[in-house]
C-alpha cells in the first residue's frame, strides 16, 4: 500500500495517541514519544513538519508495529483513514 503523502508530524503524533504514545518531550522542531504498554519503554522521534517524508513516515510505523505487534499494512490504512 502506497503510503499517504498529506501526514504532519503532529498529525502523526495524534494517531499515534491511541496506541499508547504521549509526548515526553520536544527539542526544536522534533518531538519525542514514549510508548510504555509492552512493560518496556518505546521511544520514538517525530519531525513536527507540515508533510513527512514517505521514508520518514515508514520508518515510524514500521518501528510502532515492530514494537506493538501489529500487522504494518492495518497501520498504514488506518492512518490513511481507509
Amino acid at each position: 500500500m502506497k503510503l499517504p503523502r498529506d501526514i504532519s508530524g503532529d498529525r502523526l503524533a495524534r494517531f499515534l495517541r491511541k496506541y499508547g504514545y504521549e509526548p515526553t518531550r520536544q527539542t526544536g522542531s522534533h518531538m519525542r514519544l514514549t510508548s510504555r504498554l509492552r512493560g518496556r519503554p518505546h521511544h520514538i522521534t517525530i519531525p513536527r513538519h507540515r508533510t513527512l517524508d514517505p521514508g520518514t513516515l515508514a520508518a515510524i510505523l514500521r518501528d510502532v508495529a515492530d514494537y506493538l505487534g501489529l500487522d504494518r499494512q492495518a497501520l498504514y490504512r488506518e492512518l490513511a483513514g481507509r
